[in-house]
């Protein structure tokens, strides 16, 4: 038992190290590799996994703006112009995942990772 939580501990602190790293790198909130990597490496279901995520992000954007503040690369006010609007967003984003399938879920994450991908190859 200790050593399933021993490897669990690893992995969850693996994969947090591997969405920091991408998040500081990239300005990711990391949900592109915590979610996929929570439901293919630990088995959570994807609702879980997202939910999951979104507190990791919390951390790790609190963490990551500071960091960049330190560097003078923090710009408050259009921050706050993307942030509360985007509130608004996040729930109805939640709403509407609650009641859609998963499947139809997962397909748009991939969906939209796949076009993020092509578009950042592109430029």
């Amino acid at each position: 038992m200790a050593r399933m939580a021993g490897r669990r501990i690893l992995e969850l602190g693996a994969i947090g190290c591997a969405a920091g790293l991408f998040s500081g790198l990239f300005g990711v909130g990391g949900g592109a590799i915590i979610v996929p990597m929570l439901v293919l490496r630990r088995g959570y279901a994807d609702r879980r996994a997202m939910g999951t995520s979104l507190v990791a992000i919390a951390i790790m954007a609190g963490a990551a703006m500071l960091a960049q503040g330190a560097y003078g690369n923090l710009h408050v006010d259009d921050g706050l112009l993307v942030g509360v609007p985007a509130v608004g967003g996040v729930v109805a984003g939640t709403w509407l995942q609650q009641r859609i399938p998963v499947r139809t879920v997962r397909l748009l994450f991939a969906g939209v990772l796949v076009v993020a991908a092509i578009d950042l190859a592109l430029k």
